[in-house]
């Protein structure tokens, strides 16, 4: 039995350039490197025949007893074969050999695309080559320290994700600019980040573009920022992505798409909404049969364009938010050099709107409804002693600006996102924002935080805390006064009606 291979001098210089980068024993990168090409080659693979880098020796590779098996099993489940002898297995010229060497020319070139940042490259790496049972279990015990009370100073815990006591991990900040509400969210964010050990990711819609300033929390977080409409960037990612691509599949979406547009846009009618639908799905054809079988939004542009022109019909409304959401370049397109996102579940995103004159909420909208398609598919998050594992938090601030609008997603993500380890955070600018005919906000809000507000209205307090109506009407006053850094909260005390305390902020914590 073969103790030991050699990779190639390419890969062996590399490993040795990335454990001085990481810390990172060669071995385990190794591994990686193994486990990448595997997920990316599979069988096709090409034989490395290049032998002059240092020996690997078998055990620190592969491990002993179920580590060396479980790498075994997944070898044979990749090429469909049992009869794997060991020759062709660890050796010069083995399968392992030949996904080391490859896996290391895949890590070359992520490297350099990430400008030869060693986070960079094993963040990316972790998003491909999957390790479930590491991710899904750190994001767990997230007890939060968010304050301390007024008189007596006691700390406030916030335990975000305790099923015994909380139907779910929903939460809003509301208060006027200025207040605090701000620093808070970003501390929160950035204690659930470490305490997760960097497994609970969020995706934030930064609405006036501060956040995407704050280098501290950037670096925290390892948060990826996405300044739309600035320097050239775009979101990775592309709407039409789905999970299959047959007709039916193909019709509902179209038919979501439009109904968002037109929930956003009140300019888009029936009309418009069923010539949408039609471009989208002739989009959808157009791409059958190609290595991408998904439209981008100048795909839509043209056949909206060309069906305008069939018809005698001059451009509308529709044409121009079509044209807007091509030319801007806001998402993927088809010839970009990196590849779309596969899963938004597994990144922390920072995307920053403000620049955009137009759009802001049907880009959010767009996200949105891709994240709610790739929650629908992931099994129910784990629960160990009574906490639930958060996976994703979708952050959305200066949120009055979209709780008016009927997203439909966004509602099924507050209704349906608890056993899938998917919670919203709102910051807003006053309870009243929740106070919609179409949807009830409040009732699905487990942790709601007041900061100074203007004209709250008693019974906007009075849902959102669920004290009683004179309690309410004896806070409106309370609310106007709070002084900056001061919030009041439902109480963890059932025979108290609400409580007061100063707020954690990001820049005392962190700053």
């Amino acid at each position: 039995m073969a103790d030991r291979l050699h990779p190639s001098m390419a890969a062996d210089e590399l490993l040795s350039t990335l454990r001085r980068e990481t810390r990172i024993d060669k071995a385990v990168l190794a591994r990686l490197a193994c486990c990448l090409s595997l997920t990316l080659d599979g069988r096709e693979v090409p034989p490395s025949l290049n032998f002059s880098g240092g020996e690997i020796r078998r055990s620190s590779l592969m491990g002993i007893g179920t580590d060396a098996l479980l790498m075994q099993t997944l070898i044979a489940h990749v090429y469909e074969r049992a009869d794997i002898t060991d020759d062709e297995f660890y050796s010069n010229r083995s399968i392992i050999k030949n996904h080391i060497d490859r896996g290391c020319a895949h890590l070359e070139q992520w490297f350099n695309d990430g400008e030869r940042d060693a986070s960079r490259l094993i963040q990316r790496l972790l998003e491909v080559v999957e390790f479930e049972g590491q991710r899904e279990t750190m994001g767990y015990g997230l007890d939060l320290l968010i304050g301390r009370t007024l008189l007596d100073q006691r700390p406030v815990i916030a335990e975000l994700n305790h099923t015994a006591k909380h139907a779910n991990s929903h939460l809003a900040i509301m208060g006027k600019p200025g207040v605090g509400k701000t620093q808070f969210l970003l501390k929160l964010l950035t204690d659930i980040r470490l305490q997760s050990n960097l497994q609970t990711h969020f995706i934030y819609f930064d609405y006036k573009g501060d956040v995407a300033s704050q280098t501290r929390f950037l670096e925290l977080t390892k948060a990826q920022s996405y300044r739309l409409l600035q320097s050239g960037q775009n979101l990775p990612i592309n709407p039409f992505i789905l999970p299959t691509y047959d007709e039916q599949t193909i019709n509902i979406s179209a038919r979501e798409k439009a109904e968002s547009f037109t929930s956003i846009n009140a300019k888009l009618g029936v009309v418009q909404k069923g010539a949408l639908t039609e471009a989208i799905r002739a989009g959808y054809a157009q791409r059958t049969g190609t290595a991408t079988p998904y439209p981008d939004f100048q795909d839509i542009l043209s056949i909206a364009t060309q069906m305008y022109e069939d018809q005698g019909r001059n451009a509308d409304s529709l044409i121009e938010i079509l044209r807007d959401l091509a030319t801007f370049n806001l998402f993927w397109k088809h010839g970009d050099t990196t590849p779309p996102l596969e899963r938004l579940t597994n990144r922390t995103l920072l995307i920053d709107v403000h620049a955009m004159p137009v759009l802001k909420e049907l880009a959010a909208y767009l996200v949105i409804e891709r994240l709610y398609k790739e929650m629908a598919l992931l099994p129910d998050s784990p629960v160990e002693d009574d906490r639930r594992t958060i996976r994703t938090i979708l952050v959305i601030d200066e949120a009055h600006n979209y709780l008016n609008q009927r997203n439909l997603f966004l509602q099924r993500i507050i209704r349906e996102g608890r056993s899938k380890g998917i919670v919203v955070f709102f910051a807003s600018q006053s309870p009243n924002d929740y106070q919609q005919k179409f949807f009830n906000f409040q009732e699905l809000l487990e942790f709601t935080y007041l900061f100074q507000c203007d004209g709250v209205s008693a019974s906007a307090l009075q849902d959102i805390l669920g004290c009683s109506s004179k309690t309410a009407k004896d806070l409106q006053v309370e609310v106007a006064r709070l002084e900056p850094g001061q919030v009041i909260s439902r109480s963890p005390n059932p025979t108290e009606d609400f409580m007061k305390f100063t707020a954690e902020a990001f820049y005392r914590s962190y700053g």
